[in-house]
């Protein structure tokens, strides 16, 4: 099973990050950026929210880096390690300007690009951004159609309901002949979007009982990614059981990736956390 980072620092999700993220900044999330690369880690992530109303960030959070941003800093810190978007909501942006500008990322950073993409939940800033929020499941289908359309092509060309485009030339775009799509979402409808249009699925706020249930019921093609999270954050030179067992957790109910916070008191305690969880890795 490979093993992910939930990067910190870029998303602070009340109860869910630890104090030295409030004061922290890109110098050490590179510093913890270059320690997962080095040792051998899949992915790094960062998620996207545009604006959270205030009434509704102390539930959500309000700080997400913008991951377009940051993945330009650390694709130039890092050499192997992928970038996983978890998620963009595809209806705050036309599938063109994300093959553009992520199609960019792609090559800057040598081919390291995953797209995590989600249908969106938050009414109010589909409001706040003029984007539409009835209908956003059948939006996102085409949205993801033309997007696989475009992405690693100079001359694209799509005609579906929402969108339609030809006669253009997008350059640069991705150099990956696929980039790998995951899906994010916690319905069966999600899974079913992940299995057809995608090439993973990203659930979040399941129990293993219920990710098991979800997954039996679907014929996964082959070499799709299935990538879970444990319940909370792992400590792996305090409780290496503990970890060993919440990844065996994730690896049972079907698990090929798994995506971890890390317990840690500060970067440099996040990079020694890294350097234990590779040890138990071997």
């Amino acid at each position: 099973m490979k093993i992910g980072i939930n990067s910190p620092v870029v998303v602070q999700l009340p109860g869910a990050f630890s104090a030295w993220e409030a004061d922290a900044g890109i110098a050490e999330l590179g510093l913890i950026a270059e320690a997962a690369d080095t040792l051998g880690f899949d992915f790094l992530t960062c998620s996207e929210h545009v604006i959270v109303p205030a009434d509704v960030a102390s539930q959500r959070g309000g700080t997400y880096w913008d991951p377009l941003a940051t993945f330009g800093y650390l694709a130039a810190r890092t050499s192997r390690i992928r970038l996983a978007t978890q998620v963009l909501v595809l209806g705050y942006h036309h599938p063109l300007a994300i093959a553009k500008r992520y199609g960019t990322l792609d090559l800057v950073s040598g081919g390291r690009l995953v797209l995590g993409l989600g249908v969106g939940s938050l009414e109010e800033e589909f409001a706040v951004l003029g984007a539409r929020f009835e209908g956003r499941g059948g939006i996102a289908d085409d949205a993801l159609r033309a997007l696989r359309a475009a992405l690693s092509t100079r001359t694209p060309s799509y005609d579906g309901p929402h969108f339609s485009f030809g006669d253009v030339v997008v350059e640069p775009h991705a150099v990956q002949p696929h980039v790998p799509f995951w899906i994010g979402g916690r319905t069966p409808r999600s899974l079913r979007r992940a299995v057809t249009l995608a090439d993973g699925w990203v659930p979040f706020g399941l129990s293993p009982t219920e990710l098991g249930a979800m997954l039996a019921r679907v014929d996964l093609p082959d070499a799709f990614e299935v990538v879970l999270a444990p319940d909370t954050a792992i400590d792996p030179s305090s409780s290496p059981s503990a970890t060993i067992d919440a990844l065996g957790i994730l690896a049972e109910v079907g698990a090929t990736a798994a995506s971890v916070r890390i317990a840690a008191t500060s970067a440099q305690h996040y990079v020694e956390q890294l350097h234990a969880l590779a040890e138990l890795r071997r």
